[in-house]
């Protein structure tokens, strides 16, 4: 898998609590790559938390962050890079995205709001009624993750390391095969001067 991949980033995007720090650190461990994950970098190059991002500067701030951490860690080789639950949302983050195999892990809500239940750590589950905060939130962004290259489906019952094994079964399936350059006197159908 690692020789197919020819150091193309992997991006996991999904929804919050779908673990894709989890799987990406187990993942990039497989591959032998660099795990990056944004949330945390934002807090880095913020100096503060998430939270106190939401609450002191915006929502919108944050989103413009993001995209900058998005667009510095796309520029990296070899590394898997686990992004924001709504970094799907903004258009010049999918320029970024589409330089890598972009993998959405893809939980069922109620698995969701059993792994989130207890967390106070996510500014956008600051509500009361957390089921259908994520069936919102979902609703909003499902069609945007279903761009992504390959979705993998996540049970209730299964473990990092399941995961790891499906993304490294399926990833291929959906890899370009490297392209064979012409050789010469070979007629190259890509090039526009080849006819003229």
């Amino acid at each position: 898998m690692g020789d197919r991949l020819q150091g193309l980033n992997l991006y996991l995007i999904g929804m919050m609590g779908t673990g894709k720090t989890t799987v990406g650190q187990r993942l990039a461990k497989e591959l032998g790559y660099r795990f990056f994950d944004t949330d945390v970098l934002i807090e880095r190059v913020a100096q503060k938390s998430i939270n106190e991002l939401f609450a002191e500067d915006g929502e919108t701030f944050f989103r413009d962050l993001e995209s900058q951490v998005l667009g510095e860690v796309s520029a990296c080789t070899r590394s898997v890079i686990a992004t924001g639950g709504g970094a799907v949302l903004r258009p010049v983050n999918w320029g970024y995205l589409r330089h890598g195999l972009i993998i959405w892990l893809d939980a069922p809500i109620s698995l969701l709001v059993e792994r989130l239940a207890e967390d106070n750590t996510r500014p956008l589950l600051k509500i009361d009624d957390l089921s259908l905060k994520l069936e919102t939130l979902l609703a909003e962004r499902k069609s945007l993750y279903q761009e992504a290259d390959l979705q993998i489906a996540i049970a209730k019952n299964e473990n990092p390391e399941q995961i790891v094994s499906k993304i490294l079964e399926q990833a291929p399936n959906v890899l370009k095969s490297p392209e064979k350059s012409p050789q010469p006197g070979e007629i190259n159908p890509e090039d526009p001067n080849e006819f003229n």
